[in-house]
């Protein structure tokens, strides 16, 4: 059984789905950290921020801005182009490929860049600049190699920090009027030709080598300085004890001489009898030196005589030892001995 169809009804019905399209339509729910520009008939109107918002559909939509991002497979990059309503106000990177550049001696590397940057002025990022993401890129670009270029290869491996810097520092300006910022860039890698590569491994082998040579010469150096020193110490404290030896002894031979007078006199003669004994002791303690020296050993007259008279000596009166303690025994024997030491005094000389 057929039912009659209500004109009313269909049309109420006709104009609920309406709404309920327009509605969904004009619902827009934008998350967190991103922003939509809105257009009303072809012009820019407002921004949308996060959360809820609501367009009037048809007359308003939102326009997309262009992005390249590229995607790596194996060893190559791939660029992938999207256009994206959503504009993302979060740090992005560009891992861009690498870039043959000549650097100031001739050399050609390929330096492998990324690019950190962020949509500040989303207004601009969509008016100003066609396509965005690729006109940032041939900055860096560009930026790149004419840095580069002012720099020698091995400037280059050292300053990677202030090559850095300055690009950053010279896409700060054109960037901005895009509404983009610019975080910073980072050389990731270099790459060389086999043949610079190689030439390089030389140098720094040799540059090792040269190092390590130095630093033996100094170690050598500061060994010979040391040796040096210790034998120059040494020396010293040896001629410092020779000295005190000899000064020790030589008031061991003043002590003794200065008994020996007193036992015997100090008159002139028996000074000279004390010092011709003296001299043949000092004569008589050489000749085992002077015999260990040749086969044969010449004596002069001179120590003959005084060598003789030195006997004499000893059998009149004895050592001088044996005469001060001859003098402290007695006067008699002392005036006795005082005669033979003066008659062996005669006879030497």
């Amino acid at each position: 059984m057929d039912l009659p169809i209500n004109p009313g009804l269909l049309l109420a019905l006709i104009v609920v789905v309406i709404g309920i399209l327009i509605i969904a339509k004009g619902l827009v729910i934008v998350r967190q950290s991103e922003v939509m520009v809105i257009e009303r008939l072809g012009s820019f109107n407002r921004l949308l921020e996060s959360g809820i918002n609501i367009i009037i559909p048809f007359i308003e939509q939102p326009r997309a801005i262009t992005m390249i991002r590229y995607q790596k497979r194996g060893e190559e990059f791939f660029p992938v182009t999207t256009s994206e309503v959503r504009i993302d106000r979060r740090e992005t990177v560009m891992d861009f490929p690498g870039q043959p550049v000549v650097t100031t001696d001739n050399v050609t590397v390929r330096i492998n860049g990324a690019l950190y940057f962020q949509i500040i002025d989303p207004r601009r990022s969509v008016y100003e600049v066609e396509n965005m993401s690729q006109a940032v890129e041939v900055l860096a670009k560009t930026t790149l190699r004419s840095v580069v270029g002012k720099m020698e290869l091995d400037k280059l491996f050292e300053s990677r920090a202030e090559v850095n810097n300055e690009i950053q520092a010279a896409m700060e300006e054109p960037a901005s009027k895009w509404g983009v910022k610019i975080s910073r860039v980072e050389v990731q890698d270099i790459a060389m030709p086999e043949e610079v590569e190689e030439a390089m491994r030389l140098q720094m082998a040799a540059e090792r080598k040269r190092r390590a040579t130095v630093t033996e010469a100094e170690g050598e150096k500061a060994a010979a300085i040391a040796k040096a020193q210790g034998q120059r110490e040494s020396a010293i404290l040896n001629a410092q004890g020779d000295k005190e030896s000899a000064i020790l002894r030589a008031q061991g031979e003043q002590e003794s001489i200065k008994l020996v007078l007193s036992a015997i006199g100090d008159s002139d003669e028996h000074k000279r009898t004390v010092v011709g004994y003296l001299l043949g002791q000092s004569y008589i303690k050489a000749l085992p030196t002077m015999a260990q020296e040749g086969e044969r050993v010449f004596v002069p007259y001179e120590s003959s005589a005084l060598l003789g008279s030195m006997g004499m000596f000893r059998e009149m009166a004895g050592s001088p030892e044996d005469s001060v303690a001859q003098h402290l025994r007695g006067g008699e024997r002392q005036s006795g001995l005082r005669g033979g030491i003066v008659g062996g005094a005669g006879n030497a000389s």
